[in-house]
């Protein structure tokens, strides 16, 4: 078995949030210390905290919730494509040019259902407290190819997979219409591009429209 290599970002307050979130905050309600039987934290997060899985119902009231989530999606095979020189939005020509049509287990034969994350310069910016607006977004042709490739879940490297403030929200309406999972929010700062494959599980939360998750890749 190759290594296993966590993708997730610790929660903990004082942590990156997207604003107008909840901010995260993770504070000692028992104490072993101060008398009690136990420790027992309290925890205060949004839907979207960290690293999290988008549901459809997100940006489509009354589409499947997190509940209704498609486990086959979220583990299998999955591509880490390099797209840390891109300076721009993720556009269709630069996941080709990363290889998202390439051989192997990921896109499969004819372009079949896999799993893509992107790696970009994103992942250097979990080591900053601050709010990034300017972090790399997937743009509209790319949300059109990963459509058209037919992909089970897309993901990316900071907390939304969309430019900050879109107007139209198109990326996020398009890949969740086409049943496309999105998870955001993963740290790939020491992976290298490749095929592993992942295991995602986000909080089964009922009626969710999203939950923070534990995501992880195996070497193969």
């Amino acid at each position: 078995m190759g290594r296993i290599l966590d993708i997730s970002v610790p929660l903990h307050t004082g942590m990156v949030f997207y604003p107008g979130d909840t901010e995260p905050a993770i504070e000692p309600g028992k104490q072993i210390s101060h008398g009690d039987t136990a420790n027992l934290s309290e925890i205060r997060l949004g839907s979207h905290s960290g690293t999290h899985v988008d549901a459809p119902h997100h940006f489509i009231d009354g589409e499947a919730t997190m509940d209704d989530m498609p486990l086959q999606s979220l583990v299998g095979t999955a591509r880490v494509l390099d797209l840390t020189g891109v300076t721009g939005g993720i556009e269709a020509a630069d996941l080709e040019a990363a290889g998202i049509r390439g051989e192997g287990s990921a896109t499969g034969d004819q372009g079949a259902a896999g799993r893509i994350l992107l790696k970009t310069r994103n992942s250097g910016l979990w080591a900053d407290s601050g709010f990034h607006e300017d972090f790399i977004a997937l743009g509209d042709s790319g949300a059109d190819l990963a459509v058209e490739l037919g992909l089970k879940l897309i993901a990316n490297d900071y907390l939304s997979i969309e430019r900050f403030h879109s107007e139209t929200h198109y990326v996020h309406r398009r890949l969740l219409e086409a049943g496309i999972v999105i998870l955001e929010g993963v740290d790939l700062r020491q992976v290298d591009a490749g095929d592993y494959e992942l295991l995602c599980l986000p909080l089964r939360v009922r009626g969710g429209d999203g939950a923070p998750a534990r995501a992880v890749l195996r070497e193969l």
